[in-house]
């Protein structure tokens, strides 16, 4: 069974930092292409961010500020947010891509974990 479970949110200032984790379980971590999504109140999914093997891609709100991260050692995916921003706050949620899709362009996701909440304080 596959399972995503996030932690490392909370509330912070503006200009403060936030390293999330997202622990992986019941499948083979590092053979798939992992990301975060971010969801703010009243608003559809955001995407922030994947990593693929040595690539990484950050969505322009977030680029030069997030950094994105895993450990197959530790089944373990992260996000460094740094110089956070009131537009920050969100549930981030970490999700695996389908390496199927992935092979044919496209990014879409088959499993997501159930967020951790980031508030950031103006």
């Amino acid at each position: 069974q596959v399972q995503l479970m996030e932690s490392g949110g909370g509330l912070v200032q503006t200009g403060g930092s936030l390293r999330l984790s997202c622990a992986a379980s019941g499948f083979s971590f590092s053979n798939y292409p992992m990301g975060w999504v971010r969801q703010a109140p009243g608003s559809g999914p955001e995407w922030v961010s994947w990593i693929n093997n040595n690539s990484t891609n950050y969505s322009n709100s977030v680029k030069g500020r997030f950094t994105i991260s895993r450990d197959n050692t530790k089944n373990t995916l992260y996000l460094q947010m740094d110089d956070l921003k009131p537009a920050d706050t969100a549930v981030y949620s970490c999700v695996r891509y389908s390496t199927t899709g992935w092979a044919l362009g496209r990014r879409t996701y088959d499993a997501r974990g159930r967020g951790t909440q980031v508030t950031v304080s103006s």
